[in-house]
């Protein structure tokens, strides 16, 4: 049994609190607001983020982050990505000294362009060799409800990638190793766009081939942007590519591809966001940072490139179309 600490109580924070639960470990879950937390203890149920679920009665619940961090051997760090340096100044010296670090967040930061690994290690000071990653194909409801998946966990010490993999391994949950940070990390943040790309295309009308279309070409210039970072090509065409690609892309319940069919359908930023709880989808912050990121790079991204067109510069959907079919032709 393993002591951990999932610092974030949104829907895929839950849920891994509950597999980790699932998987018999003594798990502690912290909820930023005291009413949640309240609310989470006295009817094992996070009504908020993942309605209808029932946790664990062994799960422990608390909004003072003190409490959560103490004694934990894994940190799971499920806070979105451009909220990760507030919060991790906050908890820098409560977080135990040698306790793996596992981001869940999907991001690239604003203005840093810091990939999430690279801004843990900026503020608490931990060595790279401490912080993984997990990405993959992981839909939080249906893992929530005990459905088969895959996710991979990326670590530059492949003995920490083993404990999370031992930890978090669930009958309904399994977890592969890899040391690739860099394509994991550059896999979970783009996909984000290319699904907000697919959404704004099933809101607009277009068919399946047009989905495929953008999941293949997203995929490519994904490891395009990957390669030059430094990434293992053979990442792209695993869970943490292709697959996260695909699942994030292709589902309803994806809040990318979910707010990008509101975009799709006409609606503005605004009321997309109303439309999702006020929440704003991680690929909208994340075209920006990716093109400024790819652009500063000289790397091409052009679906990247008309959903930050889309979402930044007020451009329409048809113009978005007429970008991506007129540019010129080229060899795949």
């Amino acid at each position: 049994m393993v002591s951990v600490s999932v610092m974030g109580a949104g829907s895929w924070g839950t849920t891994l609190a509950k597999v980790f639960s699932d998987a018999g470990n003594a798990v502690t879950l912290w909820a930023r607001r005291e009413e949640l937390a309240s609310t989470i203890r006295d009817s094992h149920e996070n009504r908020d983020y993942l309605p209808g679920i029932t946790l664990p009665e062994s799960l422990q619940v608390t909004s003072s982050a003190t409490e959560a961090l103490e004694g934990a051997a894994i940190v799971v760090l499920a806070i979105p990505s451009q909220a990760l340096r507030g919060n991790l100044a906050e908890w820098k010296e409560t977080i135990p000294q040698d306790a793996t670090l596992v981001s869940l967040a999907k991001g690239i930061e604003k203005g840093t362009h810091l990939r999430m690994s690279e801004v843990i290690a900026e503020v608490t000071e931990a060595d790279p060799s401490r912080i993984a990653v997990l990405s993959g194909p992981n839909l939080a409801r249906e893992i929530a409800e005990g459905q088969p998946a895959a996710t991979v966990i990326a670590c530059p010490d492949e003995n920490r990638a083993r404990l999370v993999q031992a930890t978090v391994a669930a009958p309904y949950f399994r977890p592969y190793t890899n040391t690739d940070v860099v394509g994991t990390e550059i896999g979970g943040a783009c996909k984000n766009v290319i699904a907000l790309a697919c959404g704004i295309s099933h809101g607009y009308g277009l068919g399946e081939n047009t989905n495929a279309s953008l999941i293949t070409r997203g995929l490519a210039e994904i490891a395009r942007l990957g390669a030059t970072l430094g990434a293992d090509a053979k990442t792209f065409s695993g869970l943490a590519g292709m697959g996260d690609l695909v699942a994030t892309c292709s589902s309803p319940l994806s809040r990318n591809r979910s707010f990008g069919e509101r975009l799709g359908q006409g609606e503005s930023l605004e009321k997309a966001r109303e439309a999702t709880n006020g929440q704003v989808a991680e690929g909208v912050i994340s075209s920006q940072s990716i093109f400024d990121l790819a652009t500063k790079l000289g790397v091409e991204m052009p679906i990247t490139q008309a959903v930050y067109g889309v979402c930044h510069r007020d451009m329409k959907v048809t113009d978005m179309i007429v970008a991506l079919m007129g540019r010129s032709k080229k060899a795949e």
